[in-house]
């Protein structure tokens, strides 16, 4: 039924600035949507289409009165910037929400405008899903200003208090390949990986031993924000190189362990980019995978309760 991960979005209150951050900065191409997306859905939105993973969408409210704008904008005062929405794809969107209505997962009505139908955060372990057609992003050829340096995204990291509960919920209610349990000695948490069947991927993490740092920024931000999407993950051949280069242009870098070829993170627009070496790369070095690091995550105000 899920037929692909094709992006996910970030909710911005500075669009012009996201524009430049995301082509200047990172080099990722970008179509910007903006001249129709106005008129139609009452934001802004454009398109970044690196090379591998799934895309990243930015969006703005525009028109106070559109049904797109009033959910971004309480979006932006309740949690302010960041991610925003994870998108699939199936063939029928409608008849897929029928299905996984009867699933037990919250399907909300047809937003006015929209090309596609939401699932509510509650029932997705905080994570806003929106399914649209397959197909729903027919991407043009776009140059980047600066030179490439990361991929687009290679998986999205989702706070939940019980990843167990979940999972089951990505598995039975969703359909999609839903892995084993795997405990992280490193970062202190539980993981599970959901593949799409094109796209990203989704690490479901809970945290268990908060002595390390990462199981404890997990604790924090469903403690504080009910966790949800967290990260994106974003590939580059050599992290050292990319760190210098990304310094250069201005953006503002983090170690997430201080070792040499450790991942990189950066905060954009308040969303938490975790910028790891390919997997290729890395087995050639002799690195380790799991090293992954403490997560940094931005500050957000809490969500009314």
């Amino acid at each position: 039924m899920i037929s692909a991960l094709p992006r996910i979005a970030i909710a911005t209150h500075d669009f012009d600035g996201a524009l430049e951050t995301f082509r200047d900065r990172f080099g990722m191409p970008i179509i910007d949507l903006s001249e129709k997306s106005v008129e139609g859905l009452g934001a802004r939105l454009a398109m970044c289409v690196p090379r591998g993973g799934s895309n990243i969408e930015l969006m703005a409210p525009a028109d106070e009165q559109a049904p797109l704008s009033k959910s971004l904008n309480r979006f932006l005062e309740q949690r302010g910037e960041g991610l925003f929405a994870l998108m699939l794809e199936a063939a029928d969107p409608n008849s897929a929400a029928d299905v996984l209505a009867k699933r037990g997962l919250s399907v909300l009505p047809l937003m006015e405008g929209a090309g596609g139908r939401d699932v509510h955060p509650r029932s997705t372990g905080g994570v806003l899903i929106r399914i649209y057609p397959d197909g729903s992003f027919q991407g043009r050829d776009a140059s980047p200003a600066q030179t490439p340096l990361v991929s687009g995204i290679d998986r999205v990291i989702v706070a939940v208090p019980d990843v167990d509960k979940i999972a089951k919920v990505y598995r039975r209610g969703l359909g999609l390949d839903v892995g084993p349990r795997v405990m992280d000695e490193h970062r202190g948490v539980f993981e599970v990986l959901v593949t799409p069947p094109r796209g990203a991927r989704i690490e479901l993490v809970s945290p268990v031993d908060l002595e390390q740092p990462f199981a404890r920024d997990i604790n924090d931000s469903i403690q504080v924000r009910r966790g949800g999407m967290v990260a994106l993950v974003l590939r580059v051949e050599d992290s050292q190189v990319a760190r210098r280069v990304l310094v250069e242009r201005g953006l503002e870098v983090e170690d997430s362990t201080g070792a040499p070829r450790s991942p990189v993170q950066i905060n954009a627009h308040g969303a938490r980019l975790l910028i790891e070496e390919s997997r290729s790369s890395s087995r050639e070095r002799g690195l380790i995978e799991g090293d992954r690091g403490p997560l940094a995550l931005p500050r957000r105000p809490g969500l009314s309760q």
